[in-house]
Formats: structure tokens, sequence, C-alpha cells
């Protein structure tokens, strides 16, 4: 009797709704309706098959299951370009972040993309430092990891290479804190005591050479800035002195790659332990470059000799910023930069700070800006400087009509000298920013010199608005109408 009852329930389920239908619900109420009608419904709801994937969800859209598939095989086959555009965000909203950039590189310029990318590398990324572009976000900072982390005589240099295809319309700014040395193998014994000459020290340092940037820059024909600091992060307790060393193959190299770079503006090596001789070689390699804006070799070993090279770029470059701050340059070289910067029409900022030019060296500058018409910007902090240069950048506060921020801080001007910038800057109406923070000034010549720089601030502030509404659109108004 089972058997036959779940055969017939079965036909039935598989017959549309017909008059077959309604005799079947009439067979089942004559069938169950009795005594054992609660062990009749269990039986039913147990011998009713259950389909476990059965869904009551609507059967998506063909375009739809085509967006899945185009997304599951993107890797082997990208099809994008051919889509429509909303189509063609629904697949950018659904690929991976982690495919080739063999595919996605030269394919894809979708911003969300690249987003979605740089965030599942980088937890922090600056948009602003990279021109608020995420694209360019992702192949600066992969092609600044693999510079990083390039060994030489070891990673292949296809590595690199390989990548600039895909990259080089997108890469603009390279800035690598990191160049590793090559694998250094225990040195092997030898008989005899070895004298210390000067061949043997240069092999040592040509065993310690880095990669050389040169065959890469070449390609990147969009490059514009470059900032390199030789030496190695994180190296704990196995730090050595040749992990910083910029050696002169280095040098020599890297002028090479700089003068060939057209389109690069801004330069900076900066940590590198850069000393005169390596300087003038960088220097010389940029006389008449034809871009190059600001140059930044702060925090090395740069003396007189290196000044008085930066000088001649001046009177040989466009340059508009030179950053030579914490170096070892003295007198001689500030007077060297004081003499190109009297005839210089370019330079708006010049940085001289955590040196020690002295007196002699500040007089020198304060000469120069008496007839200089465009600097902007002088930063003099930490150079021993007292009274006499003072005395002398008072009487430029009063005849200079373009210095807006002047840094005195960390010197010797004393009681006297601050009097004496204090009378200055009572006929100047267009500096904006004096630094003179432990430097000996009297706190009323200090009070004072504030409440001067204020003034032109307000001034500046009010001939900007003045600017402002009378290069305004007017808003013309209609003729009235005579009839009204």
């Amino acid at each position: 009797m089972q058997d036959g009852l779940t055969s017939t329930l079965t036909h039935a389920a598989a017959q549309p709704m017909s008059g077959g239908s309604r005799f079947m619900r009439s067979f089942l109420n004559s069938k169950f309706r009795g005594p054992n009608y609660g062990a009749n419904v269990h039986l039913m709801r147990r011998i009713i098959a259950e389909d476990a994937e059965w869904s009551l969800a609507i059967v998506p859209l063909l375009t739809d299951l085509c967006i899945q598939h185009i997304v599951k095989n993107f890797r082997n086959n990208p099809i994008l370009k051919q889509l429509l555009p909303e189509h063609q965000q629904k697949v950018l909203r659904q690929l991976p972040p982690d495919l080739p950039l063999a595919v996605t590189a030269n394919l894809i310029d979708d911003e969300n993309y690249w987003q979605r990318c740089c965030e599942q590398r980088w937890p922090v990324c600056h948009l602003d430092c990279h021109g608020g572009s995420w694209k360019r976000v992702f192949f600066e900072r992969h092609l600044e990891n693999l510079i990083k982390h390039f060994i030489p005589d070891t990673t292949d240099p296809a590595v690199i290479l390989d990548l600039l295809p895909l990259c080089r319309n997108y890469v603009r700014r390279l800035r690598v804190d990191q160049f590793l040395p090559p694998v250094q193998m225990p040195p092997t014994p030898h008989d005899g005591d070895q004298s210390e000459s000067g061949s043997e020290g240069e092999m040592e340092e040509a065993s310690m050479d880095h990669y050389q940037l040169g065959e890469l820059v070449a390609g990147l024909s969009q490059l514009e800035e470059l900032d390199l600091v030789f030496g190695i992060k994180d190296c704990g307790m196995n730090f050595e002195w040749n992990f910083f060393l910029f050696t002169y193959r280095d040098c020599h190299s890297l002028a090479a790659t700089i003068k060939a770079c057209h389109t690069l503006k801004i330069f900076r090596l900066t940590r590198s332990k850069v000393d005169d001789t390596k300087a003038r070689i960088l220097i010389r390699s940029l006389l008449d470059h034809p871009a190059l804006e600001k140059l930044d070799l702060s925090h090395n070993c740069i003396g007189d000799r290196g000044a008085r090279a930066a000088a001649k770029l001046l009177s040989h470059s466009h340059l508009r910023v030179l950053n030579l701050a914490n170096n070892q340059v003295r007198a001689p070289g500030a007077q060297s930069l004081a003499h190109a910067l009297a005839h210089n029409t370019s330079l708006l900022s010049l940085n001289l700070r955590l040196n020690c030019i002295e007196d002699e060296g500040g007089q020198a500058l304060a000469h120069a800006l008496q007839t200089n018409k465009c600097l902007t910007t002088l930063h003099l902090g930490g150079n021993e400087l007292s009274e006499p240069t003072a005395t002398l950048l008072s009487q430029v506060l009063s005849v200079n009509t373009t210095l807006t921020k002047i840094n005195l801080s960390c010197n010797h001007i004393g009681l006297d000298g601050g009097k004496q910038l204090l009378e200055g800057m009572s006929d100047n109406k267009t500096l904006l920013e004096f630094d003179l923070r432990l430097s000996d000034v009297a706190q009323e010549s200090e009070y004072l010199i504030g409440q001067a720089l204020c003034a032109n601030r307000e001034e500046a502030r009010q001939r900007t608005l003045n600017v402002s509404h009378s290069t305004a659109p007017l808003t013309a108004k209609g003729p009235e109408n005579p009839a009204g």
C-alpha cells in the first residue's frame, strides 16, 4: 500500500495543474481523512523529496552571467574595452587586485581599481605626493620597492627592466631611501702582511657598488623627480660603515644618469656622505640642464669646493631652489655663492642652515641681497653669525622688496644686532616671516619685529583680496524693461 501511494504522489507531483490535480486532491482527502490522519501526515512529510539546492531566487540575467564569466577568465582573456561603459564598471568592481601587471597596466585606467590595489599592499598611501593619481601611487611605489630590495650581482636586473614597458607612462617620481650593497663573501687568507695602499682601498670600495639607475631612468620618459639616499634601513646589529658608502662608481653612474634625463626637475641626494669631489662630479653633469629647478644636497659632507661648484651652477641653469643644509660650507664657499647670487635672476630659495659660514660669509650674502631681485627665502640658521651680519641685513631689509622669509635662528645676533634688525624692519613692507629663536635677541626687539611682521602679513592679505576682486568676472545686468 505504501509503495502504491508513493508512486501515485510522485506521478501527481510531476503533472501540470489540471483536472487530474483536482482528482488527486480528492484522492488524498479520501485516503488521509480517517482515524490515522496524524500518522499519514507524518508519512507524507517523509516521503516527499526535498532539493537542498532549490532556491526562490530569480534566475540571473544573461548579462550578469557573461560578466561573471569575463571576470573569472580575465587573467587569460582580458575583455574590457569592447564592453559598454556600465558593463565595464561592473567588471572592474569585481576584478581581484592581484591580477598580473602585464594584463592590467596598459588596459585599466579606472582609479577605483588601482586604489584597491594600493590599499591591499600598503596601509598608508599619500595620494597628494603622487599627483592625485592612484595608478601613479601603485607603479611608483612598486618600482621603488623593487629598487630598494635589489642586491647587485644577486638579483636579476630583468626584474626591474621588464617592468619598464608597463610603467614608463605612469612614473614621474622615484624616492628610494635604501640601496643594498652586494653580498660580501668572507675574505680569503693571504700570506704575509698586506700594505694599506690606495689601490687596495679603491678595490674594496668598488666591491660595494650599488644598483646603477642609468638604464631604468633612460626608459622613464615622464620622470621629473629623483630622491635618493644611499644607505640601509633596519640593519640592526649587522651595522657596518660600508653599508652607507656612496662609491665613486655610483657617483659617475648617477651623474651620467641625471645628465641624460632631460625631464628631471627635482634632484635630491641626501644623507649619502657626498664630499666635495663627488659633489663637483654631480654638479658638473647638471650645468645647462634644460629642466632642473630644485637641487637638494643637504645632510652630506660638502665643503667650500662643492659650494663653488654650486655657485657655478647658479650661473649655468634655471635653478629655483638650492639646499645645502647641514654640510661643511664655510666663509669661502658662502662668498662664492654670494657672488653668483648677486647676478642671479632665477633662484627663489637658498638654504645654508647648519653650516659654518660665520660673519665673513654672512656679510657677503647680505651684500649680494642688496642687488638681488629674485630670492624670496633665505635660511642661515646655525651658522655662527653675530652682530656684523645683522647690521648689514638691516640695510638689506630697508631696500629689498622680494624677500618674504628669513631664518637666523640659533646664531649669536645679540642685543645690539636685534635692535639693528628692528630698525631695518621699520622700512620693510614685504617680509612675512623672520625666525630669530635662540639668537640672543632681546625679548622686546623680537616682540616689535613680530608686530611689524603681522602688519606686513595683513597688508599682503589685503593686496591679495584686492587682486582677486579686480580679476573676478562681473555679472552683467540686462537692460531694464521700459514697459515695466
